[in-house]
């Protein structure tokens, strides 16, 4: 019996106590949930509906709470219920019912832990977003961790997502690139405001590679085709180097097409329409006050220029024209400021920025080795980068290390302990559970231990202390998805996984024998045991999927 289910049972139980006493059902919810108690003696679940429902129908706590306990402990699969202080509800499952778990997991297969509870929710998610001047940074490859791991959460709970990376390939930092490029291609040094580091010069050789007339042309014509040809590369390396982390996107967003298009303009118009613009100083402005800016913001400057947070408008209602009722954008630490003036905007749009924008922030990551932060890319020149970490740690490390904790907070990422191949390296302990179920199963099989039919499956012998405490983690595994996408916190699917799944398992693995010994005969303990093991390779499997990291069957 799984929570929800457990829930509906308890609710069932609530209506017939209502029904008995003449209470008016408008009272009851329509839903209701149930928990693990926080000390695991006090039961296997625990309600506190008698406590919700006291004052609403004049009865007190404990003694809806009693009548509920009667009613409920006549359902089936509930072996005990216990009322505790003013009125809690601990309730204790037969094992039959805890055990029949792990049938339903496995027959659910990679269905189980999906719900709707996002259905109707249509999300674009909008992260990474690196400016085409150069290599993926490690703070950028943070939000391509979780925010394809939140994708991945929105999607498994019935949203419908639009995955996007923004390429700000216009504008002033796409000319210092192009300058960059051409004094690369004349041996000079970069421009004074200009990028550094090796994948310059690589660029620079390449473009004259596919365009050779580029060195009998003057400064302003090679440039030009420096710019041109330079940030097509350098999308192509940024597309390839994220599609090798396990990364795509369904769109890539030029905001040279917004430029192209006349969506600045359209923007502007509909913010006039609004009654949010105004004129000043020969510049164009938009009165972002008025929803709890700290100052108004230029959108068009005297000379005629765009500016940055025009640009910012014009994607906003592209997305939202687009049909995309939630615009969630993930932002680096140094963005904050970001948040007032996007909300005001929102609103200056009609939109209702509490339900219309989200935007998150992510903190800064620390590459380690041997307990110093690592400071320089052997390519880039500057900063750490996606190639950096992933050729120190591996892909799969490197996506659960970014998405294990909540992004709002920094991060040191330590390669000593990222590369070893022990239980305190969380990725390790993690796998080294999917690939012990799915060898547990390999030697079962080589034993002719197979779980068989579902019907003959016996959960009531799943009776064991550390097989109870398993199969309750298993079961908590579609609310830890469902409340980590609707927190946008993909950290608790990790922390599950390492804290509940594989820490219960390791548990039952070491008291709870699945293997027949020696010439010991098949038994219909082994075998439900087997389901148990399996439902466990699901779970992991499932949860690991989410976070995009890779189930091992051998380690």
């Amino acid at each position: 019996m799984t929570p929800a289910e457990l829930a509906s049972v308890v609710l069932a139980a609530a209506h017939a106590v209502f029904d008995q006493r003449g209470l008016d059902r408008a009272a009851l919810p329509a839903s209701t949930v149930v928990e693990r108690p926080r000390n695991p003696e006090h039961g296997d679940y625990a309600s506190t509906l008698a406590l919700q429902l006291s004052k609403k129908v004049g009865v007190p706590p404990r003694e809806l709470a009693t009548a509920l306990a009667d009613e409920l402990g006549r359902a089936a699969g509930v072996k005990s219920v216990e009322i505790a202080g003013p009125g809690f509800l601990n309730i204790r499952l037969d094992a039959a019912a805890a055990g029949q778990l792990a049938r339903m997991i496995v027959e659910a297969g990679p269905e189980y832990g999906r719900s709707d509870r996002l259905a109707g929710e249509k999300i674009n998610l909008e992260f990474v977003s690196a400016n085409p001047t150069g290599p993926v940074h490690i703070g950028g490859v943070r939000w391509a961790a979780v925010g394809d791991a939140l994708s991945r959460l929105l999607r498994a709970t019935g949203a419908q997502v639009g995955t996007e990376y923004y390429f700000n390939d216009a504008g002033s930092q796409i000319d210092r690139f192009a300058r960059s490029l051409l004094a690369a291609a004349k041996g000079e040094p970069a421009p004074e405001d200009g990028y550094g580091g090796a994948y310059i010069a690589e660029i620079a050789a390449e473009v004259q590679a596919r365009r050779p007339e580029v060195r009998s042309l003057d400064d302003d014509a090679a440039q030009e085709i420096f710019r041109v040809e330079g940030v097509a590369l350098m999308f192509d390396e940024i597309r390839s180097s994220l599609r090798d982390f396990g990364v795509e996107f369904d769109t890539y967003f030029n905001e040279k097409d917004l430029h192209d298009r006349g969506e600045l303009d359209l923007a502007l118009a509909r913010l006039r329409q609004q009654g949010h613009l105004y004129e000043s100083e020969g510049a164009t402005w938009l009165r972002t006050t008025d929803f709890g800016d700290d100052k108004d913001r230029v959108l068009r400057k005297s000379n005629g220029e765009w500016t940055y947070f025009a640009a910012d408008c014009a994607y906003y209602l592209d997305k939202r024209e687009r049909g995309f009722e939630r615009v969630v954008i993930m932002l680096g630490a140094d963005h904050h400021g970001y948040i007032g003036r996007m909300k005001a905007m929102s609103a200056c749009f009609g939109d209702d920025p509490d339900r219309n924008l989200e935007i998150l922030i992510g903190q800064l990551v620390n590459l380690l080795r041997d307990g110093a932060p690592m400071r320089m890319s052997k390519r880039a020149g500057t900063v750490i980068t996606l190639e950096d970490l992933v050729e120190a740690i591996g892909v799969d490390a490197s996506r659960y290390a970014l998405a294990r904790y909540s992004s709002d907070s920094p991060i040191d990422i330590d390669i000593e302990l990222w590369t070893r191949a022990t239980r305190d390296n969380p990725v390790y302990y993690v796998q080294y559970v999917a690939a012990r179920t799915a060898g547990v199963a390999r030697n079962a099989a080589e034993v002719g231990l197979v779980p068989g039919d579902a019907d003959a499956f016996r959960p009531e012998l799943l009776d064991h202390e550390k097989e109870n405490e398993l199969l309750k983690a298993l079961a908590e595994f579609p609310a830890v998805v469902a409340t980590a996408a609707e927190l946008r916190e993909p950290h608790r699917v990790a922390r599950y996984l390492e804290e509940s799944v594989a820490a219960s398992y390791h548990r039952f693995y070491d008291n709870c024998r699945v293997l027949p010994l020696g010439d010991e005969e098949v038994t219909d303990l082994h075998r439900a045991r087997l389901w148990l093991n399996n439902a466990t390779r699901t779970v992991i499997a499932n949860g690991l999927h989410l976070l995009g990291v890779s189930a091992p069957e051998r380690m």
